[in-house]
C-alpha cells in the first residue's frame, strides 16, 4: 500500500498542495528573476517552469529524486525555447563542479530534504562566486502558537505529504551557511491555514 501510494497518490497531492493559486502567486514573484545558467533544487512537477523568462535564462538543470515527479515536469508547461536538463538527484549531493550555476531556484523544497544544512552548502558549492540563490519556502511561523500546532501536526504532516516539515526555519538556515540574505520578504499565505501558511522568499548571494 505504501508503495501504491507513493507512486500514485503522493505525486498528484504534491501537485495539487504546491500548485494551489496563492502558492503559484508567490513561484510567480522569484522565478521570472532567474538568470543565466540555472539549477532548480526539487522541481516536484515543474511548477516554476511556466515562469522562466527564456531570454534571460541560457538553461534550466532541475534536480529531482521522484521518478514520478520528474515525468510529470517533463510535460509540464514552459515557455517556449526553454532549454530544460532534468536529473535524478538529491540535494545533498549535487553532481557539479564547483562554481557552475549562476543562480539557484528553491521553491517550496528545503521542507522536504533529507537534510537542509548539507543542501544548503551544496548549493553554495555549485554556485558561482557572485551568484543568486532565490528561494521561496514555507516554514517556521513566528507566531508561538501557530509554532507550536505545527510541531505538534508535524510527525503526521511528514507522512502524508512526502516528509514535507511544517516546522523547519527559512532565512535563519540559509545564512546559516553561508549566505548574505540580501532581500527578505515575509507573510501569511492568503486563503491558507496559518500552520502552512508562513511564507519566507527573497534573494541570497555567497558571502
Amino acid at each position: 500500500m505504501a508503495g501504491f501510494y507513493q507512486k500514485h497518490i503522493l505525486p498528484r497531492f504534491i501537485g495539487c498542495a504546491c500548485g494551489t493559486k496563492p502558492i503559484m502567486k508567490q513561484r510567480a514573484k522569484i522565478v521570472p528573476k532567474a538568470a543565466g545558467d540555472v539549477l532548480e533544487l526539487g522541481i516536484g512537477v515543474g511548477h516554476n517552469l511556466a515562469f522562466y523568462d527564456p531570454a534571460a535564462v541560457t538553461g534550466v538543470t532541475a534536480i529531482e529524486p521522484s521518478a514520478e515527479l520528474r515525468a510529470a515536469a517533463a510535460v509540464a508547461l514552459r515557455a517556449p525555447g526553454l532549454r530544460l536538463d532534468l536529473q535524478d538527484g538529491v540535494g545533498e549531493a549535487l553532481p557539479f563542479d564547483a562554481g557552475r550555476f549562476d543562480c539557484i531556484v528553491c521553491t517550496y523544497t528545503l521542507c522536504t530534504v533529507g537534510d537542509v544544512a548539507a543542501t544548503l552548502r551544496e548549493a553554495r558549492r555549485v554556485l558561482k562566486p557572485g551568484g543568486t540563490l532565490l528561494f521561496c519556502e514555507h516554514g517556521l511561523a513566528p507566531d508561538a502558537t501557530v509554532a507550536r500546532w505545527q510541531r505538534r501536526i508535524d510527525p503526521v504532516w511528514k507522512r502524508i505529504a512526502g516528509g514535507c516539515h511544517l516546522s523547519r526555519p527559512v532565512a535563519s538556515a540559509i545564512a546559516a551557511q553561508g549566505f548574505a540574505i540580501e532581500r527578505l520578504d515575509t507573510m501569511y499565505l492568503p486563503g491558507t491555514p496559518r500552520f502552512a501558511g508562513w511564507n519566507e522568499w527573497g534573494t541570497a548571494r555567497p558571502a
